[in-house]
């Protein structure tokens, strides 16, 4: 696997590089603009089922926070929306910026929100994840905007752990977390055909984005920027600015659940 991240030499630009797909026809996060995204009434409402009791540990991996979810049963799943069969939730995991005026991934109408969560989900027509990693129909990841505002009690859960990961590869026991209260109260989404945002950026997402954002105060934007992407030991390099820019749509179709 290259060596890759979100600094200089080693960003988004040069993905490329080790990984052709970053030019490929369905690549993520895109740019959705509200009046070219059509209100299609066949998408179904999201069905989202979470076992706060599947929720097991919290890593630092380097380039995010990463929450991972036992994925051996139907405990934690997503149907309904615009895919079809039953997709398990593996982990969920966020990324933002460096300042509340980037650090999303996708945008709308141009607007960046100052940070957005991703929760993964693997198709169960195939055997695990990582069979279904590279598939067409492999993957359906719901993403979530977060918005400066009120403080939250939910997110609060999890910066209350991050003084135990602040460095890469730090990890501990994360369990008892349901991660529905990270979700908007209204679930109208945009939807389309996309890819994983990093490396290896293969094209078999099914993006779920939705329009509604969820909040956190001030503060608690801040604690995001605390963790590093460094490792114990190194020069202290400050996690922050890890997002894709929108990638070109080529064509696709971005579909509204509402209208």
């Amino acid at each position: 696997m290259a060596h890759w991240g979100y600094g200089k030499d080693n960003g988004p630009s040069t993905w490329a590089h080790g990984f052709p797909i970053a030019n490929g026809p369905r690549q993520s996060p895109i740019d959705i603009v509200r009046s070219q995204a059509a209100h299609d009434p066949a998408l179904k409402p999201l069905q989202l089922k979470y076992d706060p009791s599947t929720s097991l540990d919290i890593l630092n991996n380097g380039h995010s926070i990463q929450v991972t979810f036992a994925d051996d049963t139907d405990s934690s799943t997503l149907t309904g929306g615009p895919i079809s069969g039953t997709y398990r939730l593996k982990q969920f995991h966020f990324h933002w910026g460096s300042t509340d005026h980037k650090g999303s991934e996708h945008t709308v109408d141009g607007h960046k929100y100052p940070a957005e969560l991703h929760l993964v989900h693997w198709n169960t027509k195939y055997a695990n994840f990582g069979e279904a990693v590279n598939k067409p129909d492999g993957l359906a990841v719901v993403g979530v905007f977060l918005k400066v505002g009120h403080e939250s009690a939910h997110l609060q859960k999890l910066l209350d752990v991050f003084n135990d990961i602040q460095t890469k590869n730090k990890q501990t026991t994360f369990i008892d977390f349901n991660p529905a209260t990270l979700l908007p109260a209204c679930l109208d989404y945009w939807t389309y055909e996309g890819s994983l945002t990093t490396p290896p950026l293969y094209e078999s997402v099914t993006w779920i984005v939705c329009k509604d954002p969820i909040h956190l105060s001030q503060t608690q934007m801040a604690k995001f920027r605390t963790l590093r992407f460094s490792a114990e030991g190194e020069t202290t390099c400050h996690m922050v600015d890890n997002y894709r820019p929108p990638q070109h749509l080529k064509g696709r179709k971005v579909r509204a659940s509402f209208k």
